[in-house]
């Protein structure tokens, strides 16, 4: 299920937007004046698409509808006459234009299911401050809010349980359909912490303070644990794989076909991609030595056993397959971009990011390690939105970015399409994306929708 088309009506009373996507091309690129409702879009799709209701309620519009490309569509609708705050937006579901019953979401009325003691809520909205039991002052607006305010305001950001139970049809379009959502604001990251932090029931704020790390440090450790994960998986199967060896060798009792020469031409190619592996960081050189065979005689007594240790390494190699390919794409992006300022990325199964600066002493030394927050703002902004769209967004996602082009050098801006095309080829996703950026559009104004009155 993919999504065609998406319109707005009456967006702050005064705006009608249809956005058709670019099925083909898998790329949308809405653009407009400040003001017309780019981001509030962005975040309608993707707060639907996580059962998260305020900001339909708070956002004015009359009917936001979503169009899918197997003859269905959502229309979400706003009862303004409706004085009953609970039940202000309507869900209604279109299948080949006959209708079904709609669904109304509930809205939170306390804080039973907030997975979080509220006496923190403070501690997780730097902008409120804590003046009763169950009130908050906004410092930034000097408005005292009420529990039900705070839930309504901040819902995007707070760990909620979902109380609504959905329908047949509304739960299989979230199971479906995956959206991911690359904001705006990207370069501090507290979610992983944040769970830390209620799994260990820690609430003090100075806690909270020292687990705000940049994102592009969480996301360093981030990949060295998915890389983690594929040497368990690597390991479990290697442990298969060779207690069954012998067993495997004694019972085969069909000759292999495979000539000597073909055999020769495939263990060189466990040699390329060993060394494929070893380029990208995922192996040492001196590791799995095993792999580097290089027989020069193979006799028909030792081609069949030589057939299934082919095809076992094969196996194994193919546990890094996918990671591996996301990672040499991810470093020859990032070192075409900052080839300029004298930086490369490498990759390392311990540490996931290593940053270094050439040294440009006339005495030869080791390039200088950089920490990942020495890298600029823009720099830290295209590694976060690369590593995203590659590692973090599921195959056949919609993924939503808003102004890609913040603190990004103009040469950057121009590859940027490119870059994301090759991405896209990749990892299987679709891009809506809001930008103010020409250069960014650069010669594709085929793929722009206008926001206009």
């Amino acid at each position: 299920m993919r999504i065609e088309k998406i319109s707005v009506q009456k967006l702050f009373g005064i705006f009608n937007h249809e956005i058709s996507l670019n099925i083909e091309e898998r790329i949308t690129i809405i653009h407009g004046a400040n003001g017309v409702g780019k981001t509030i879009i962005l975040t309608m799709l993707n707060d639907f698409f996580n059962s998260r209701y305020s900001i339909f309620r708070k956002t004015p519009f009359e009917k936001f509808t979503i169009n899918f490309d197997n003859n269905t569509k959502i229309e979400i609708i706003k009862n303004k006459n409706n004085d009953d705050k609970k039940s202000n937006i309507q869900i209604n579901y279109y299948k080949n234009s006959e209708s079904s019953k709609p669904f109304i979401p509930k809205r939170l009325e306390n804080d039973s299911n907030i997975k979080i003691p509220i006496e923190i809520l403070d501690d997780i909205i730097p902008e409120l401050e804590r003046i009763g039991t169950r009130e908050w002052l906004n410092r930034q607006t000097k408005e005292v809010l009420s529990l039900s305010d705070v839930i309504e305001r901040y819902e995007s950001v707070l760990p909620i349980r979902d109380v609504n139970k959905k329908p047949e049809w509304l739960q299989n379009i979230l199971d479906n359909l995956k959206i991911y959502f690359i904001q705006s604001q990207r370069l501090v990251n507290m979610n992983n912490p944040y769970q830390e932090r209620i799994s260990r029931n820690i609430y003090r704020s100075s806690y909270l303070q020292s687990t705000m790390i940049s994102t592009v440090s969480a996301y360093s450790k981030q990949l060295a644990d998915k890389i983690q994960d594929k040497f368990t998986e690597y390991g479990n199967i290697s442990q298969s794989l060779d207690r069954t060896f012998p067993v495997r060798v004694v019972r085969q009792k069909v000759p292999n076909n495979l000539t000597t020469q073909e055999l020769k031409n495939k263990l060189d190619e466990l040699e390329a991609t060993r060394n494929r592996l070893i380029t990208v960081g995922l192996l040492n050189q001196e590791e799995n030595s095993d792999f580097n065979i290089q027989p020069d005689h193979i006799d028909t007594d030792t081609t069949n056993v030589l057939s299934i240790y082919v095809k076992d390494v094969e196996d194994k190699l193919k546990v890094f397959q996918d990671i591996a390919d996301k990672i040499e794409l991810f470093r020859d992006i990032i070192n075409k971009k900052f080839a300029y300022s004298s930086k490369k990325i490498k990759f390392d199964k311990e540490k996931g990011f290593i940053f270094t600066t050439e040294n440009n002493e006339s005495v030869r030394l080791e390039d200088k390690e950089l920490s990942p927050t020495d890298l600029s703002s823009g720099e830290q902004h295209e590694v976060i939105m690369l590593y995203d769209l590659l590692f973090n967004v599921k195959p056949n996602s919609l993924v939503l970015i808003d102004e890609p082009e913040l603190s990004l050098h103009v040469g950057w801006l121009v590859d940027f399409l490119k870059d994301l095309e090759s991405i896209i080829k990749l990892a299987d996703l679709d891009i809506l994306m809001a930008t103010h950026s020409p250069d960014l559009i650069n010669d594709r104004w085929d793929l722009t929708v206008e926001l206009k009155k």
